[in-house]
């Protein structure tokens, strides 16, 4: 048994988290969990507006994923230097979307650093634009989108792991993990399979039972934002924070908001929508 834990513990510093390298150049699992992620939403989604008489095609899911892969990257990525590391990009512009560093000569780095809330920010205003444009309901379209979501960023978190980024606070759990990138070579929550597991699967199956009890056009969005906000403000108290605002940190002031926003979603559109009253 004490084998199996030291065994697990030490698992991380046992990935490598470069699929093949050429050179410089790394193609990475993380950049592939986002593919597989991006594949599964894909499908699920597919198999709703099949099965569940949704009026859409899959040229305008494809379309519309295309835009918002897109919207996220960038969302995210200015997220990270808005929230997160302002500064530091403030003096180093050129890296903001080159995945190069320019300190002490010119290094490939990747692109590393994106913010959650700000790949939903930059996917929001895609969607307002595209579906205005395409003529579609906007609420409609989230609720067949929204039990899908949770999934894709399921491995999104598995990505983190494998890239040995995002641990957590220091712990003395068993089930806690060494991390090779950690300077502190500290046991530490594995909180990237905790999000992994709440932020994804969980909502996941919460989103996909209550997909055929959609009480009004927004209800399925709303419990999602709700949702995710919630469990995110939980996990952050395992996690090590990037930044503290007083005694919590950045992402769960942000998750605050998120909680408000899928209240204030579900409430208004409970009240404005034919189908509920």
């Amino acid at each position: 048994m004490e084998s199996c834990i030291r065994l697990w513990q030490h698992l991380p510093l046992h990935i490598n988290p470069a699929l093949f390298s050429i050179g410089p150049f790394q193609l990475r699992y993380y950049s592939l969990m986002y593919l597989v992620g991006l594949t599964i939403v894909y499908f699920v989604t597919i198999y709703r507006i099949k099965n569940e008489n949704y009026e859409y095609t899959n040229q305008t899911l494809q379309d519309y994923l295309i835009w918002g892969i897109l919207a996220m990257i960038i969302g995210a990525r200015l997220g990270e230097v808005l929230i997160y590391n302002f500064n530091y990009f403030m003096h180093h512009p050129l890296e903001i979307f080159l995945p190069f560093s320019f300190s002490n000569g010119i290094h490939f780095t990747g692109i590393s650093g994106m913010s959650y809330h700000g790949a939903v920010i930059g996917i929001i205003l895609m969607s307002l634009f595209f579906l205005k444009k395409r003529n579609i309901n906007f609420w409609k379209f989230a609720d067949l989108l929204a039990p899908a979501v949770p999934l894709g960023y399921t491995f999104g978190r598995i990505g983190n792991f494998i890239n040995g980024e995002l641990w957590g606070k220091i712990t003395t759990m068993p089930w806690g993990m060494y991390f090779p990138l950690d300077p502190t070579r500290s046991l530490r929550h594995p909180s990237q399979l905790y999000e992994a597991f709440f932020e994804g699967i969980f909502l996941f199956i919460i989103l996909w039972l209550m997909r055929k009890k959609n009480y009004f056009d927004g209800f399925l969005l709303g419990l999602y934002i709700l949702g995710y906000g919630f469990v995110r403000f939980m996990i952050e108290f395992f996690r090590e924070p990037d930044f503290m605002a007083g005694s919590v940190s950045i992402g769960q002031v942000l998750c605050v908001l998120m909680m408000a926003v899928g209240l204030f979603i579900l409430f208004w559109r409970r009240r404005v929508s034919p189908s509920s009253k």
